[in-house]
């Protein structure tokens, strides 16, 4: 890396932090390092890319509750919405999937993507009541197990522990995300797993006694600077 460590790290958490590309920039160059808007992008391409197939190969302890719901996102001027999978207990975000429509997309693939992570299926499911959920959890999660079947709770308003506020939560971290973004350009776009990996392994949770949800399942990173150990165990998985 031609810039240090450190720098290229306070830009990913600068950024994930709710700063623009260009305000990311103006602030490396306060610290006497010259740098490109497109360089501060690199950076997030290429190190979010390297910690995503590290952190493949980490399975978290999950608990058997998990939620999820859709948010919809402007890409390229379109309306897209981004499904996203959380464990309910660490609020781990397992898994996402971004998609065209609200109601009928195929969310299957994100159902499939959460057990390959969690290596197992949750025994609730809770979600709005959007038929593309409950089409998802009867083919994936309950025809095909005559045993050990998902409950699926929806149409949950009321307040309490059922309801779906956790996610709503998440849903607010990426819609102050996309504020300074001004849309993002693409489906498969580096921000949406920075975001993901900003949310379970670097952000620290005031509903989880300020510990990541890695750190509640399971998955421990140790050190001040959590962008440059992945980045560092990234390399080293290589």
């Amino acid at each position: 890396m031609k810039a240090s460590p450190q720098i290229i790290t306070s830009a990913l958490q600068l950024y994930f932090t709710g700063e623009s590309l260009r305000n990311t920039q103006k602030f490396l160059e306060l610290q006497g390092v010259k740098v490109t808007h497109k360089t501060v992008w690199n950076w997030i391409r290429k190190y979010t890319n390297l910690m995503e197939k590290y952190l493949e190969k980490i399975t978290p302890q999950v608990s058997d509750k998990w939620r999820t719901d859709e948010l919809y996102l402007r890409i390229k001027g379109d309306r897209k919405y981004l499904y996203a999978m959380m464990d309910d207990e660490t609020r781990f975000w397992i898994a996402k999937q971004v998609a065209n429509t609200k109601y009928t997309q195929d969310v299957r693939p994100m159902f499939q993507k959460s057990v390959k992570v969690a290596g197992k299926k949750p025994k609730v499911l809770i979600s709005d009541g959007a038929r593309n959920f409950q089409t998802a959890h009867k083919k994936e999660w309950y025809s095909r197990y005559k045993e050990e079947q998902t409950v699926h709770i929806r149409h949950v308003h009321f307040k309490g522990d059922m309801n779906n506020n956790k996610m709503e939560r998440l849903n607010g971290e990426l819609r102050d995300r996309e504020k300074v973004m001004r849309g993002l350009k693409k489906d498969d776009s580096p921000i949406i797993l920075g975001m993901q990996i900003f949310h379970n392994y670097i952000r620290s949770h005031m509903g989880l006694n300020n510990e990541t949800p890695a750190d509640r399942a399971g998955i421990k990173i140790n050190g001040n600077n959590k962008w440059l150990t992945l980045i560092q165990n990234a390399k080293m998985s290589l």
